[in-house]
Order: C-alpha cells, then structure tokens, then sequence
C-alpha cells in the first residue's frame, strides 16, 4: 500500500502566503462544478493555526524541539495511556492493563488500530519504540528519557499483549506510558508515520504542516479534515498574522496575548503548560546558607506582584512543585504570606544589624564585618524578556528588607554552569517538569535537578514511599496511596523551603474557531478533541 505521509517542498522563492493559497486552491478546485454549499463545507472543516518554530527540522516526536510543536506531534501519534481532564491516566491504544504488584504491568492494545499506511499496530510497534527511547536515553538523547528510570524489561506475548518490568512500584508509571507509539521500521526516521487522527500532507522546516484527516482512524472520522500549522520565527510576527486575520488561530506564551483576552471576535483560551519558575537558593552558600535568612528572603518576595507586573498573568501560583488546581496539590498547606516585616525581624533574629553608610545590613563573622550581599542570576528565553524583569522586581524587594543584590542576566548555558557548580546564592530558573508526577529529581539528596544542595534524610524517605506504593493490585488503591505520599512530600517541602515555587508558566490560544470542549487544556496536548468538535 502507497504510504500517506509524503513530504512535498515547495520552489524556493515563493513566498509561504503564496504556497498556502496554492495549496488551498488546489484542494477546492474540484468543488467549482458543484454547489457553494460544498466550498463552505471545505471552509468550515479547515483550521489554520500558527506556532512559533525555528528550530525543529524533523516530525520524529523523539527529538521536536520546541514545545508548541508538540502539541501538533499530538494529532500525529497516540500512545498507550492518555490523561484526561481530572489528570488521570485513561486507555487510549491500551484497551486495558493489569498490574498485580506494581512490578509488572501488562497492556492489551485495541484490535484495528492502524498506521496511517493502513498498517496494524502490534505489541512489536511498542517494544521496538520502547527501545528506541532507551537507547537515545543511555545517550543522553530524546523527549521522553526517564523512561530508562522506570523499566527493567520488556517483553512481547502475542501481538496485542505487551508486559512491562518495572523499576518502581507505583502509581505514576501509569503516566509514563504516554509517550507516542511509532512504526517499528520508522523509529528513526526524520518523520515516521503514526495511528493518530491526521497524518503529514506536508512538511516544510520553519515553514508550515500540512494534517489531513485520517479516514481510517480507530475511533472516528475527524470533523476538522484539513489542519494547516503555519510556523513563525517570532511572536511580533505570530501575532501579527493574528491580527489581520492570516490565521484562525495562534498558540503563544507572549504577554502581549493578554490584550485579546476581552475583544469581541476572538477568544483567548489559557493553557497550562510544564515550565514551572523557581527561585532557587543555594544552601551551601553564605549567606543564604542560613535558615534565618533563607526564611527571610521567603517572606520578603511577594510573587503576586512577579505575576501582575512582569507576566501580566500569563502564570499561575503555586507553592508548591505540583501544580495547583489539580488532585496532585495538597490544598492543606497554606501559602507563605508576603509579610516584610516578618523578613525584617528575621534578619533581625539573625544577627543582621542596618549599617550607617548605606541600607543593607551586616553582622560580624569570624571577627569579620561581612555585608548581605547576595548573587541574583537569571537567564532568559528567545522572544521574552520577561524573567530578567522579574528578578529585578525580586532584588527590589530584598533590598526593601536590608538584602544588597546584584542581579546578573547570563546565557542558559552559564547559568547551567553555573547551577552545577554551586556558584550561586539565587537563580531564577525553570524546570520542564515531566508527565509523571513526581518532583525527586530535584528534591531527593544529590539528584540531578538538586542545584539547592538539598538534603533531608525526612524527604529521601518520603520518595522512597512514593516509588513504592503501588503494591495494591487495585489500581484505585494505588492512586490513593501515590496521592497521599505526594501530599506528604509537599508538606516536608512546605517546612524546608528547599527553594522557592513561584508559578507555573501558562499560554494563551487566540482563536476565532472554537476547537475543544476541554476542561483542563494543556501541554502539550494542546488540541486535544479538535478531531471530534463540530462547529
């Protein structure tokens, strides 16, 4: 059978509003003998979207750079297990699975799902994906690494049933297998077909896809035939194809998206996405090695005003490293007020005394005057500024209490460096937080996103419970137990204040075409339901 996923080009030197309309006009030419009827109806079912992408030069979910692109990567691939609204795991390729321990679970995939070469998808299509993102990951490669943390071992036992030895018994396994499921002969290719509801009509790097509707998809013909992603290199310029009506709609983390939140002709949907930002505080360092001044330095910094002033509200608070509004938060922990006067007495409680020369305080140690100074970096993002202006709202704030702050905008790459090291006192910075909820690489002693220096023996106990409360073989028991373990770390959290939860990122979809009836829309699947939603 021919394959549906072919790659065209187009002449270099025409411009991409030209290829589109070409393309468009092509697809309708056969409709002009017909009624108007039929060419609204074409109308109707397309939906042209813009994102921003200049990097991703290949459809293979396992190395899409940029985060929006993953949303259309969603529409192209399914996996075993998909999330729902309520954030829990439902079956999506998997009919269902069984796991009498936790140290095991088997999968039984749906029977006619095919690729969209008309293909059937088999247990062989999961094993051989599964060992590609292990192989990538013991590399140091791929978008779903932390696999090679939860699994022993693979094995097939017919073409429908697959079994999962696994590294943790626990719950958020589950969330693990979310990862997309590609042709066994096409795990490397540049663009591999996948099973989900639109396949690639047309792919051009930094310049648009083109999604068809898969008439054959296991669950549905899709309603919306014709998805067109335009790709731009900026949001000025993504914004501005919004604006004069180039584009139905366009996926954006820009704070100049909150001006079309209230416009009569456009709706503005807001997203959550995984980038949680942090202010993190070297524990190892003086003078934020000290409890007093750690404590301090969290009542003096008041997050509301991070969020109005240099977000404009294109975040959403948490104090904790799971997001709120959701089961994974424990609503029992109240937030730290923003109470400078208490920062104050603290400092106070410290030693700390306010010097005659200039406003920050010092003490003596070690028979010496030293000064409460402290290193704020920060580094920033493509497009957007606005975490270098949320540091120097923090250094204004500590400095209202006595702190001396020097603020210093670095590379990612520096600022890296400069994590690993522990040369530091603050960094603002964010972590892409994974699927699974599960925060122990940054919070369990010597892991790999610990740059606080962190150590708690209470804590490393907790994640050790955590990893290991899946021994019921009842998955709702699991849950329970995975869910009280997690609300149990929050609250060791909320005492240690290992460093400072600020916000979860959030982003807007302007549109003019509703496409969802999602309650809880997300990264990365951004368009999630567009297949099903009728107009």
């Amino acid at each position: 059978m021919r394959s549906i996923c072919s790659i065209t080009t187009r002449p270099k030197g025409v411009c991409k509003s030209l290829f589109r309309a070409a393309a468009f006009l092509t697809a309708v030419m056969t409709l002009l003998a017909g009624p108007c009827a039929a060419l609204a109806s074409v109308l109707d079912n397309m939906f042209t979207v813009g994102i921003i992408s200049v990097k991703t030069s290949r459809l293979n979910p396992f190395f899409i750079e940029e985060r929006e692109f993953k949303s259309i990567a969603c529409l192209i691939y399914e996996s075993l297990v998909t999330i729902d609204d309520d954030y829990m795991p439902q079956p999506s390729v998997a009919e269902r699975w069984d796991s009498a321990d936790g140290s095991s679970w088997t999968f039984t995939i749906r029977s006619g799902i095919t690729f969209h070469d008309g293909t059937p998808m088999t247990a062989y299509d999961v094993y051989a994906t599964i060992q590609e993102i292990l192989r990538l990951a013991d590399e140091g490669k791929g978008q779903y690494a932390t696999l090679k943390y939860m699994i022993k071992s693979v094995t097939i036992k017919d073409e429908r049933t697959i079994t999962i030895t696994t590294s943790r018994k626990y719950y958020g396994f589950l969330y693990a297998m979310t990862f997309p499921i590609l042709k066994q002969d096409q795990v490397q290719e540049d663009n591999p077909i996948g099973s989900g509801p639109y396949y690639i009509q047309a792919f051009s790097p930094g310049d648009y896809v083109y999604l068809t509707a898969y008439t054959n998809w296991w669950k549905s013909t899709p309603t919306i035939t014709q998805i067109n992603v335009v790709l731009f290199s900026s949001n000025k310029d993504l914004i501005n194809a919004y604006e004069y009506n180039r584009i139905d709609a366009a996926v954006t983390r820009s704070s100049n998206a909150a001006q079309y939140s209230r416009t009569a002709k456009s709706l503005s949907i807001t997203y959550r996405t995984q980038q949680l930002e942090t202010l993190l505080i070297n524990r190892s360092s003086f003078p934020v090695n000290d409890p007093e001044v750690r404590m301090a330095i969290r009542y003096a910094v008041n997050p509301d005003v991070l969020l109005s002033s240099a977000y404009q509200g294109m975040a959403a608070r948490t104090d904790t490293p799971l997001p709120q509004g959701t089961w994974m938060y424990n609503t029992r922990i109240a937030s730290y007020p923003y109470d400078p006067d208490k920062a104050k007495q603290l400092l106070s409680d410290a030693g700390w005394v306010a010097s005659s020369d200039d406003n920050m305080l010092h003490k003596v140690v070690d028979g010496k005057t030293r000064n409460l100074h402290i290193r704020l970096y920060v580094y920033e993002e493509q497009d957007n500024s606005v975490r270098v202006s949320a540091a120097h709202l923090i250094a204004s704030q500590l400095e209202a209490v006595g702190f001396g702050v020097t603020v210093t905008n670095m590379s990612f790459s520096q600022t890296k460096e400069k994590l690993a090291a522990g040369n530091f006192d603050l960094c603002l910075a964010a972590f892409q937080m994974d699927p699974v909820p599960d925060p122990g690489f940054m919070l369990m002693s010597s892991n790999t996103g610990n740059y606080s220096r962190y150590s708690s023996t209470q804590m490393n106990n907790l994640f050790s419970s955590l990893r290991n409360s899946g021994t019921s073989s009842d998955d709702r028991q699991k849950f329970e137990a995975y869910k009280e373990n997690l609300h149990a770390i929050q609250e060791q959290f909320y005492i240690d204040v290992p460093f400072i939860c600020l916000y979860y990122r959030t982003g807007a979809i302007m549109t003019r075409k509703m496409f969802t009836v999602a309650r809880d829309v997300r990264e990365p699947d951004l368009f999630r339901g567009i297949e099903s939603f009728s107009q």
